[in-house]
């Protein structure tokens, strides 16, 4: 059985209290809420804080506030809220999508987004979805709050803008509107990492033309970024097959898998391929749709080829 090394626990009870305690304790200390990524690592010996502060007690971080023309998410909101949101999945679907692909009930009911986006990994799902969706993010720290944009988050692998003295307290997705969103994936089991994983939004003129468009990919080397390539041929288009194929064919291009135990570097390309076009496919339908049910309509299981 792996154990962890040996760490001081304390608890927080408002945002302010959780920064001061991080002033306290300095680099060595690490702040928890679900813990299914930090726990882990700390059994393996790959982080060794010496202090953990557990903020599952503020409530100031736990909400889903829509707010004009923006949803605003506290950090501290698990995934099983994410899902059961009907605030969510109205505006934006894609975020249903992915939350009924994440792992199992105890991390859906335990995780949190917060925990998510700043574990960094490069096959995290809701790392794309902010992506797609040009989230801010609010972190505070010792000397106020600062908003950045989901792309300035991540810094690398596992390694995030956030400083050891901060706390990401807030996502905020923009609502727009004749806008809808799709996610789809695939993976080994349920709820395992991706092999390959996909997200869209788009938003459409009156004229129906393709307005504006975002697409990202998880687990196939773009870094979290989005497939800007695909974008650009889809702007100013009318929808159709051939234009998703295109937007397809870019996305696998610009794409940069490794092979492993999921599968060849072929398969996760032709995964990129597909799934782009899936996700556009998906997201187009919602709009003209009026926002159909989220969650629905979208199927992707694929087993890896040799």
């Amino acid at each position: 059985m792996q154990i962890p090394a040996a760490f001081d626990y304390v608890r927080a009870d408002s945002v302010d209290h959780a920064l001061q305690l991080l002033a306290e304790h300095g680099p060595e200390a690490r702040v928890i809420a679900g813990g299914h990524s930090l726990l882990p690592m700390m059994k393996l010996r790959l982080a060794n804080p010496e202090w953990l502060i557990d903020i599952n007690d503020l409530s100031e971080l736990d909400h889903i506030t829509e707010d004009g023309d923006t949803l605003r998410v506290g950090a501290l909101t698990r995934h099983v809220s994410l899902l059961e949101s009907d605030a969510v999945a109205g505006h934006f679907p894609l975020v249903r999508d992915a939350e009924t692909t994440i792992a199992d009930p105890l991390v859906r009911n335990r995780g949190t987004i917060g925990g998510s986006l700043c574990q960094a990994d490069p096959a995290e799902d809701l790392s794309t979805v902010c992506h797609v969706l040009r989230a801010e993010l609010v972190i505070r720290g010792p000397n106020g709050e600062r908003t950045v944009p989901m792309r300035e988050l991540h810094r690398g692998p596992y390694e995030t803008s956030v400083e050891q003295n901060e706390i990401l307290t807030e996502i905020r997705w923009p609502i727009r509107p004749r806008s809808s969103s799709a996610y789809t994936k695939v993976e080994r089991r349920v709820g395992d990492w991706a092999t390959a994983a996909a997200g869209a939004s788009v938003t459409m003129g009156a004229d129906g033309q393709i307005e504006d468009v975002t697409i990202g990919l998880t687990a196939v080397g773009l870094d979290g970024s989005t497939a800007t390539r695909s974008q650009d041929a889809l702007r100013g288009q009318r929808p159709s097959e051939e234009l998703y194929a295109e937007a397809g064919r870019l996305a696998a291009e610009d794409c940069n898998p490794v092979a492993d135990q999921r599968g060849t570097e072929a398969y996760k390309r032709h995964l990129a391929d597909e799934l782009t076009r899936r996700v556009l496919r998906t997201a187009i339908e919602r709009v003209t749709a009026g926002a159909s049910p989220a969650g629905q309509g979208i199927t992707a299981s694929a087993e890896p080829r040799s």
